[in-house]
This record gives C-alpha cells, sequence and structure tokens, in this order.
C-alpha cells in the first residue's frame, strides 16, 4: 500500500472570531474541555498516515509546545511554524523538501464526521493533482470559498445551482509541489483550486456527514454546544491477545500475528456499524525484555497497513509496558494502568465522547472484565466467534 501523509494547515489568524484568539490560535479554542486541533487530530489518526504535518502561524510556539513529536495512534507529529505568513498554499510549498509522500490536507478549524477511506486510497480520480470532499452548503459565512461546486464523472466543475461546497479537505499529489505555474500562489483556496477546477484536475467524492467550521463566533458557540454530542458513538473495546489474535505468548512480529476465525469480519462489522473501536491490551513483554516498545509499534503499524486494505481502522490503541517484576528498570512499577486497574479505558473516555452505556468491552480474561467493570462498560467473555458476538450485542441495542 502506497505511503501517505497528514498535513494539518493551523496558521490562520481567526481574526473573526474577535476575543477567543486574542492570546491563542483558533485551533486551540477548546471545547468541552478538549483543543479542537486534538479532537481533529484523534478523528484522522485512525488512518495510516506515515507522517503527521501540523503547519501552525500565529501563535504557533503553543501548538508546537502541545503537540510535536507526539504520537497518536503510531504516526507522530511534527509541527512547522512559519517564520512570516504564507498564506495556505505558501505554507504547504514551504515543507516541500520536508514531505516526501502524496498526502491528505485539511484546515485545523473544521472537521468533517465521515470516513475518508475512499479519499484516501479507493478514489484517486486518473489525471488529477488533488481530489477533494464537497460537502452541502450550510450558508457559512465563514467559508465563502468554493462554494457552489458539483460533480460530473469524479471531476469537480463549478455549478451555480449547486448545494455542494468545499469541505476543506483534500488529497493532493505530490508532484503538483512542483508546478511552476503556482510558484508565487499564496492561497489553495484562491490561487490554486479554482484553476485547477477550470481544466478538469480536480476529482472528488460528496458527504453528506456532519460538518462544522468554527470561523465564525457563531459556529464556535454551536461547536461547543453540539460538537462533542454530534461526534458520540458506542465503542467496542477489544483486548488483544487471545480476542483479536491468538495468543502464542508475547506476540510481537507481524510473521507471528495470526488474526483469530472471524475477527476481521466482524471488524468490518463494526466500522459499518458506525461504533468506535479500542484496543486495550497489557503488554507485560515490553517490561520483561522479550521485546522492545519500537516492536510494539512496528507491528501495529503493520496491523494498520493490513486493516486499511479492509477499510477497518482502529480508533485508539492503549496498552501498558508496565509490570511490577519488570527486567527492564524503566518499566519497574505498580499502577493501575495495568489491566485489573481500568486507567487505559478512563483514559479513552476522556479522550473521546463515547455513549457507554451502548458500549461492549470483550476479553478473555478475569482482569479484562475487572477493568470494564472499574469503568461501568458492559463485559462479555471472548466466545471464539466475534463477529457473531458482535452482531448480537449490536442488534441487542
Amino acid at each position: 500500500m502506497k505511503k501517505i501523509d497528514l498535513v494539518i494547515l493551523a496558521g490562520g489568524l481567526g481574526s473573526r472570531l474577535g476575543s477567543y484568539t486574542l492570546t491563542k490560535p483558533k485551533p486551540l479554542i477548546k471545547i468541552n474541555g478538549k483543543f479542537f486541533l486534538e479532537i481533529l487530530i484523534r478523528e484522522f489518526a485512525k488512518y495510516n498516515f506515515e507522517n503527521i504535518y501540523i503547519l501552525a502561524g500565529f501563535k504557533g510556539n503553543q501548538i508546537y509546545r502541545l503537540f510535536n513529536n507526539k504520537i497518536y495512534n503510531f504516526s507522530k507529529i511534527k509541527c512547522v511554524i512559519e517564520k512570516k505568513r504564507l498564506g495556505t498554499w505558501g505554507a504547504i510549498k514551504n515543507i516541500k523538501k520536508i514531505i516526501k509522500n502524496d498526502f491528505i490536507l485539511s484546515n485545523a478549524d473544521s472537521i468533517i464526521d465521515t470516513n475518508f477511506h475512499n479519499l484516501i486510497f479507493k478514489n484517486k480520480t486518473k489525471n488529477t493533482d488533488i481530489d477533494m470532499i464537497l460537502v452541502k452548503n450550510l450558508n457559512y459565512k465563514s467559508n465563502l470559498t468554493l462554494t457552489g461546486l458539483n460533480m460530473i464523472n469524479n471531476k469537480v466543475f463549478f455549478s451555480k445551482k449547486s448545494a455542494y461546497m468545499n469541505g476543506g479537505v483534500y488529497l493532493v499529489n505530490k508532484k503538483l509541489l512542483d508546478d511552476s505555474k503556482y510558484n508565487n500562489a499564496k492561497s489553495i483556496e484562491n490561487d490554486v483550486l479554482p484553476n485547477l477546477i477550470k481544466h478538469k484536475k480536480v476529482g472528488g467524492i460528496k458527504s453528506n456527514n456532519f460538518f462544522l467550521d468554527i470561523g465564525t463566533p457563531k459556529n464556535l458557540i454551536f461547536a461547543k454546544k453540539k460538537l462533542l454530542s454530534k461526534l458520540k458513538k458506542p465503542a467496542i473495546f477489544l483486548d488483544r491477545d487471545g480476542v483479536i489474535n491468538h495468543d502464542n505468548g508475547y506476540t510481537f512480529k507481524w510473521k507471528k500475528f495470526k488474526f483469530k476465525n472471524f475477527v476481521e469480519k466482524a471488524l468490518r462489522y463494526i466500522v459499518k456499524k458506525n461504533y468506535l473501536i479500542f484496543i486495550i491490551t497489557n503488554q507485560a513483554g515490553i517490561a520483561k525484555g522479550y521485546f522492545k516498545e519500537n516492536d510494539f509499534h512496528i507491528l501495529h503499524k503493520k496491523i494498520k497497513t493490513h486493516l486499511a486494505k479492509k477499510n477497518v481502522y482502529f480508533n485508539d490503541v492503549k496498552y501498558c509496558p508496565y509490570h511490577p517484576k519488570a527486567i527492564i528498570k524503566k518499566y519497574k512499577k505498580i499502577t493501575h494502568y495495568r489491566k485489573p486497574g481500568n486507567l487505559m479505558l478512563k483514559e479513552i473516555i476522556k479522550e473521546w465522547d463515547i455513549d457507554i452505556k451502548k458500549s461492549i468491552m470483550i476479553g478473555d480474561k478475569a482482569s479484562d472484565e475487572s477493568a470494564a467493570k472499574k469503568s461501568k462498560i458492559y463485559y462479555e467473555y471472548d466466545f471464539d466467534n466475534l463477529y457473531k458476538q458482535i452482531k448480537l450485542f449490536v442488534k441487542k441495542n
């Protein structure tokens, strides 16, 4: 599978938000205690990105301190702060020597609750430089650029009668950064996309799902009241070894990682039913020196690559490398992070908006059950047909 990166544009002044952005960049506005940018990153990080780049500008040092070198779902974040205002296209051109792959490009002040799998992997239109997501036009005064868009044969064109507009998420061919026609361009919305659309170089897909741009006080107030409830979903929490894969003892190599029967079918079903998926796993093998923490990361990157081909994504993976009898000193401790403790689950519940009453955890040990009960999550032991088990649970709920 071709490698792909994620680039998030977070350099705007946010001037339309007035006092909200006097002391902070717009993406760091909090929505019910969560940075908007972090909500956005978590929504994207389930996809198999090689790297995540945040292009910061106004008060970018605040974004840099919070996110640079952080790892979300096994993808590392690199923050780049522009030294002077470059505009959206200028900021992208600024990392031309850094970025190695085609990339998904997203604004940092808007969010679409949709599955980007088709845009990332399936919908690359022939003879296009950019593929974009079109969303329903909600008369957003904060997003007047590229309204009235439609598609014929997957190619985007201007149409005053169309109810669709630019959703602010694009798949960009890296070669476009070398196109001399756009050397002096500042804005991707004003200077690049209109010309590409005119010459039939833009493909796309439509989304009728929830879309929100926080660029005006009215939209921001709505976001503070409704965003997390709009993104709220039930979740499936899964232990890993013994539930997802055969437990042969301290599995850390892809060639020895074997999915149990019906697991991949179950995961596809979970995605289809729009549940969040989380892995919650003790990994004492790290503490005991059987393998390194980086080996665990490498394995899960391979799992992500494998499942991405099937349109399956884990929203997050929490693992505990600690053990009271550890051989590796830095991992030797007693912690409630390790099951039967429930701190891994508590982190997930804090970071995501989850409908706990409609969620389930499935494990194969008493420690899994204990952690679930402490978090008031309904629990079942794995009974060797995860697809049938999940399907029965979903029908009941």
